[in-house]
């Protein structure tokens, strides 16, 4: 077993970049900052997803906490409001951060005394435990004085992509039967419950001007309004505090009964649930690698099913990542069972030889905005049914037929020709594309403006479509004609000498002979991270060679090499400055997998290969792990140095190509 080695989960200095994920398996989740000080729109306490792993609601935004010590009164939080005031000083006060095995803070109170908090969220359920213990105290804790706890839920009930201002409609009512305290503050959101060992004091107010500091990057709306319906008030000196935040119907339905939410649990029986909470999350240490407990929070249900949020915050499972996530956090990750009911999922949903780039919910049209998606399922399903072969995972004759005729389903309609100008050419390669339309994995667009169009036969599509063909030929002998056309047509017509590397793009604009020779790391996807690949010998080291000259960054490899036209360097600024620069140098540790495997496989795959790119390549990631997204690896990063991580703090497939790495290519 290789486990990988990573630094200290401890914080001794909170700082606002590192960000912490509690995933519920469900798509909703717990996020915030080290600091506690929210910074985003989606940093939120009780985050759920309505309808699995979507409709995604933020119900508990955060909390405000106080102490009152034998010496007066503490705070134990802090917010940030416009313009640029951050009040009060709880931040001031944590001494040690810990985001493992779920985000814990330590604060110093005063002559001796901490206090530790804790959130956990329970696997399967939409709800979220909070607690506060007393230590370093000697003697009898009600003594000296008083050490009361006061924390105010700050409540809003909206879209998780929206903000939430003072209005007369929030109903501030709140319904209290013993240690439950419910509110509803719109009638078409979940309620929230909250069942605590303490005493609800009701005290209607609200909280103004919050300041979301990384939405104000993005140049977003960043100020917002909560509301507090009232106070929960603890008496540490008698014990722990324990407070479970819950949305009351999604808790219902979500099949589980851990979690009892009604008036009839005295105080002592939440507290003992709170440590039922923490003893079942304590499976969080079984894992063997902090690839595979990251790996955890991507996998989530969706139906009576399963499928991959794309990354957090802000996405839900998409086509093209799951498929490309899947190899690494299902397959190479040990959950053969979520990979096979993912993949025979999908396989219905194939359409003229085409995978939807998202999954559709009930009553939504599908989008089938993607030339890759279904190419990356094929890859997918290889690698699942070389795993039964393998005798590593039973596979049913139903579910094997399933994904069989889906990838032939595919093949069948890409060769035949189907949406956006997508088909098989005369040369065996792939043409695709029309204007308007992004079709490949480089799919930014600003209203009309697709920034890296494509169109034409893309490199690395070429190395996916050639993948599928090879695994076609071994399913049926009418794709082996197509594939050795294709694959003599590539060696001819990609090759760029006067760089030493392959065009990213030939016939452009389906231009017969029109070429793009701009530096992508695409082309790596013909040496590395794919079964077959295209080339080999000395071309193949002179591809390798570029990618990482040119490219590489400790984060993984640019999207366009500096000096190339349009080059930009840093992913800042507006909507339309950053998804320009999305594709345009931008880092993307996702391709980290492929490069790896290319700069193995051109160096013979020997031991000793390996031994050298762990070291080279995996442990800047390892690294990377206490930054950002703590625990996580980040969806891009900035093309110029320092080489900030940007987007997504926790991406799928970053992770699951460097759990691919850890588990498959390098041992």
């Amino acid at each position: 077993m290789t486990v990988v080695t990573v630094a200290t989960s401890a914080h001794d200095v909170p700082d606002e970049s590192h960000e912490w994920l509690e995933a519920d398996g469900l798509g909703g989740f717990a996020s915030g900052t080290a600091t506690g000080v929210r910074t985003r729109r989606y940093h939120a306490l009780l985050l759920a997803a309505t309808t699995p792993p979507t409709g995604r609601v933020v119900l508990v935004n955060g909390l405000e906490v106080f102490l009152k010590t034998p010496s007066g009164e503490v705070a134990l939080s802090t917010q940030a409001y416009a313009p640029g005031v951050r009040y009060p000083d709880g931040c001031t006060r944590i001494v040690a951060f810990a985001h493992a095995p779920w985000p814990t803070w330590t604060f110093d109170v005063g002559n001796g005394a901490r206090i530790v908090h804790e959130v956990v969220v329970p696997h399967g359920e939409p709800a979220c435990l909070l607690g506060w213990r007393l230590e370093g105290i000697e003697g009898p804790l009600d003594a000296g004085g008083t050490w009361e706890l006061s924390v105010r839920p700050l409540l809003s009930g909206r879209d998780y992509h929206a903000l939430h201002h003072e209005n007369g409609a929030f109903r501030f009512e709140a319904g209290v039967d013993g240690t439950r305290v419910r509110w509803q503050p719109y009638p078409d959101q979940p309620a929230v419950v909250a069942q605590s060992n303490g005493a609800y004091e009701h005290r209607p107010d609200w909280y103004r001007n919050f300041d979301y500091t990384q939405e104000r990057r993005r140049g977003l709306d960043a100020v917002e309004d909560l509301a507090t319906p009232g106070v929960l008030r603890f008496d540490l000196a008698r014990g722990e505090a324990s407070c479970v935040l819950a949305a009351e119907a999604l808790v219902s339905s979500a099949g589980r009964t851990s979690l009892r939410l009604d008036g009839s649990v005295s105080a002592n029986d939440v507290v003992d649930a709170a440590a039922r909470v923490r003893e079942a999350e304590r499976r969080r240490r079984s894992f063997p690698t902090p690839w595979h407990r990251a790996a955890d929070a991507y996998v989530v249900r969706r139906g009576r099913g399963r499928t991959i949020v794309a990354g957090y915050p802000w996405f839900t499972d998409w086509g093209r990542d799951t498929f490309i996530a899947l190899r690494g956090l299902c397959i190479a990750g040990d959950r053969l069972e979520d990979a096979r009911g993912i993949l025979v999922e999908w396989a219905g949903a194939v359409s003229e030889g085409m995978l939807p780039n998202r999954f559709p919910d009930r009553g939504e049209s599908p989008e089938f905005n993607s030339v890759d998606a279904s190419l990356w399922y094929v890859v997918a399903v290889r690698e699942l049914l070389a795993a039964a072969s393998a005798e590593r995972f039973p596979l049913s004759t139903d579910d094997r037929g399933a994904l069989e005729r889906a990838v032939q389903q595919i093949l069948e309609g890409y060769s035949a020709g189907t949406r956006f100008g997508i088909r098989a050419d005369s040369d065996g390669l792939l043409a695709a594309g029309v204007a308007g339309v992004q079709l490949t994995w480089m799919d930014a667009k600003v209203g009309d403006w697709v920034v890296t169009p494509r169109i034409g036969k893309p490199v690395e599509i070429q190395a996916l479509w050639l993948n599928a063909l090879a695994f076609g030929a071994d399913l049926h002998w009418k794709w082996r004609d197509p594939l050795a056309r294709g694959r003599t047509a590539f060696y001819e017509r990609f090759w760029n000498e006067e760089r030493g590397c392959l065009f990213d793009v030939v016939d452009v604009d389906h231009r017969s002979g029109a070429v793009d020779p701009a530096l992508r790391p695409n082309q790596i996807l013909a040496v590395g991270g794919l079964p077959l690949a295209l080339l080999d010998g000395e071309r193949a080291r002179r591809v390798v060679d570029a990618v990482e000259s040119r490219l590489w960054t400790p984060l993984g490899p640019r999207s366009l090499a500096p000096g190339e036209p349009g080059y930009t360097g840093r992913y800042e600024g507006g909507v339309r400055d950053r998804d320009g620069a999305y594709h345009q140098g931008t880092v993307w540790p996702w391709i980290l997998g492929p490069f790896v495997e290319a700069w193995v496989r051109v160096r013979g795959g020997t031991s000793a290969a390996k031994a050298e790119a762990r070291e080279r390549f995996l442990a800047p990631i390892v690294a990377h792990l206490e930054q950002a997204g703590l625990g996580h690896v980040s969806e891009i990063a900035d093309g110029d140095e320092p080489h900030t991580p940007r987007g997504c703090p926790f991406q799928a497939w970053s992770v699951g190509e460097a759990l691919r790495l850890d588990r498959v290519v390098l041992r």
